[in-house]
């Protein structure tokens, strides 16, 4: 296999800056075809900058971006016509229905598109003859994701599609992007819930900074990046608490008065759990887990990814 048919997507030492501020630092990496691709990142890592470039949106000050075999630099007339993107804080028009809008934008872009096979994949059958100002937050999102398909697009760029939503509507959106992928689009993903990721990527890229710090599956990096397990008391009274600390650990409390331990082997839950016992203190309840990638995240760059108002960007 070719590597012009392997890759969606090829970012080779891609560098951006504005003035002074070194946006994006000679970054590489690639998109396979068909793949969920999530991009994450803290505000200011060069998240935007990065996937602007790629849509040929931005020019880069150097290196070389490559979607679908074509330089993003030279075949944006091309490019367009094969994406689809749904921007951070989609919005239509409020007095048109959903099908009247996914009519509205396949007429602008000039495509002869399935319109109710598009309504059915994000799951908007019932909402057909629905104006838009009446749907609900999850509900225009899945309209935002069929408007960026009406050209039937190879790629598609979702930025934050679940940013706002309540877990149920963000869980009926992640239904509709594992559509995507049964469909063999490639869907390259900007998130700030770590769950989003590791639920739906086949590869998650972390960026701080402007260089990217890891790349891998959800699995890999957990497993590259996390040596240690996570043993949660529930409900501890404060001679637990002690005990832990005591043995050598360093345990937080959170706010419903449990606490956690991160621990390096098996045998030292073990050593935990006897030495409570033996001391007579008190515990209801445990839970032993591996990190989570929001975990691994947090090590990697030293920040929680922020959840803050949608439209907060890079520099531009």
């Amino acid at each position: 296999m070719t590597k012009e048919t392997e890759y969606a997507i090829e970012v080779d030492k891609l560098t951006k800056r504005y003035g002074d501020l070194l946006a994006v630092n000679d970054i590489s990496f690639t998109v396979r075809k068909g793949e969920v691709f999530a991009f994450l990142g803290p505000n200011g890592a060069g998240k935007t900058t990065t996937v602007e470039i790629i849509e040929t949106i931005r020019t880069p000050t150097s290196g070389k971006v490559t979607l679908l075999g074509m330089d993003v630099t030279k075949k944006k007339h091309d490019i367009v016509h094969r994406i689809g993107v749904l921007p951070q804080g989609f919005s239509s028009f409020d007095r048109i229905t959903v099908r009247e809008t996914i009519q509205y934008y396949s007429r602008l872009f000039c495509v002869n598109t399935d319109i109710d096979g598009l309504i059915e994949l994000v799951n908007l059958k019932e909402k057909a003859k629905e104006q838009y100002k009446y749907l609900s937050g999850g509900l225009k999102q899945r309209l935002g994701i069929a408007i960026a398909l009406v050209n039937d697009p190879e790629v598609v760029f979702l930025d934050e599609p679940t940013t706002g939503l309540d877990p149920r509507a963000r869980r009926e959106v992640w239904e509709v992007l594992q559509g995507l992928k049964e469909k063999g689009k490639t869907v390259f993903l900007t998130t700030h819930y770590m769950e989003e990721a590791e639920l739906l990527a086949d590869t998650v890229a972390i960026i701080s900074k402007g260089k990217i710090i890891a790349m891998g599956s959800p699995g890999e990096l957990i497993e590259n990046n996390a040596h240690y397990q996570v043993l949660t008391l529930k409900s501890v009274d404060e001679k637990a608490f002690e005990i832990v600390r005591k043995l050598g650990f360093e345990p937080v409390r959170n706010n419903h008065r449990n606490i956690r331990i991160m621990v390096e082997h098996t045998g030292d839950v073990l050593r935990i759990l006897n030495t409570i016992k033996d001391a007579g203190a008190l515990y209801l309840g445990l839970d032993v887990r591996k990190p989570n990638l929001e975990e691994v995240f947090l090590k990697l760059t030293g920040e929680a990814l922020s959840n803050g108002p949608v439209g907060e960007r890079e520099a531009e």
